[in-house]
C-alpha cells in the first residue's frame, strides 16, 4: 500500500462550521471515475481531511481523486470494500482523527447528512451513528432493490440480534474510541454485516440517523444483484464459522 498526501490546506474556510476540524471522511473507491470527482468536491466543503482508499482501480479513479482528496491510499490489487474501509479507518486514526465518517464514492450519499450523523456523537449521546434510508428517504429506489434491502435488514436482525431499520448503508460515523474497536476481517461486501456485529460487541451506545440515499443509473449498475446478495450472506456466515 502507498500513501499520497495532497490538498490538506484546502479550502481555507469551510461553510459547514457544525462539522469539527477533527473529522476524517473515509471514501473506499474501486473504479469510480465517473462519480468520485463530484463526490470529493462536495466532501471538501465539509472536511479538510478526506481519505480516499483506491482499491486497485483499473480506470482513472486515482487520477480524478488527486484533484480533491487530502490523502490517497492505494491497494495494488482489488481487496474489497471491507479491506478498503479498514485501511482508511486505520490511517485516519494514525493521523489523529477524533471522528471518522465513512462515505461511498458513487454519489448516493449527501454531504448535508454528515452533520446530522455527527450531532449525537458530539453531544455525548452515543459513539456510533448509522445512516438509515428507511428512517429518511430513498430517491429513485427500484422496488426490487427495496425488497432486497428489507430482506437484508431481516437477516441482520435474525443473525446479529440488532434491531436496525437499514443494515447496509455505507454512511456511518464513529467517535475515535469506537473506530479503534472496528476490525473488519471480511474484506468483501459481507463486511457490512460484520461491522454491525462489532458495533454490538463493542458495548458502546449507537443509534440510527435518518439520511437520504439518491439512486442513479450509475449507482444502480454498481450495486449488488440478488445473486450477489446471497453470496454476501454466505460469505458472512462462513466467516462466522471460521472465526
Amino acid at each position: 500500500m502507498s500513501v499520497d498526501r495532497f490538498n490538506d490546506i484546502l479550502p481555507t474556510t469551510l461553510p459547514h462550521a457544525d462539522v469539527p476540524d477533527g473529522v476524517f471522511v473515509v471514501v473506499p473507491a474501486y473504479n469510480e471515475a465517473p462519480a468520485i470527482g463530484a463526490v470529493l468536491q462536495e466532501l471538501r466543503t465539509v472536511s479538510r481531511h478526506v481519505v480516499v482508499v483506491d482499491d486497485g482501480s483499473t480506470d482513472s479513479t486515482l487520477e480524478t481523486a488527486r484533484a480533491w482528496a487530502t490523502y490517497i491510499l492505494r491497494h495494488p490489487i482489488n481487496c474489497g470494500q471491507g479491506a478498503a474501509l479498514q485501511t482508511g479507518i486505520d490511517y485516519a486514526l494514525l493521523r489523529g482523527a477524533e471522528y471518522i465518517v465513512t462515505f461511498d464514492a458513487d454519489g448516493q450519499h449527501r454531504v448535508e447528512d454528515i452533520a446530522a450523523l455527527l450531532s449525537p456523537i458530539l453531544s455525548g449521546e452515543c459513539d456510533i451513528t448509522l445512516g438509515s434510508r428507511f428512517l429518511g428517504t430513498s430517491v429513485g429506489i427500484p422496488p426490487i432493490r427495496q425488497k432486497m434491502l428489507r430482506l437484508g435488514v431481516l437477516f441482520t436482525r435474525l443473525v446479529n440480534g440488532v434491531n436496525l431499520t437499514d443494515a447496509h448503508n455505507g454512511l456511518r460515523a464513529f467517535s475515535r474510541r469506537a473506530a479503534q474497536r472496528i476490525n473488519l476481517r471480511l474484506d468483501r461486501m459481507a463486511h457490512a454485516t460484520e461491522l454491525i456485529d462489532q458495533v454490538r460487541q463493542s458495548g458502546l451506545p449507537f443509534k440510527e440517523v435518518p439520511v437520504q440515499i439518491r439512486y442513479t443509473p450509475y449507482s444502480l449498475r454498481k450495486g449488488q444483484s440478488t445473486r450477489g446478495a446471497i453470496r454476501i450472506a454466505l460469505h458472512y456466515l462462513l466467516g462466522r464459522v471460521l472465526q
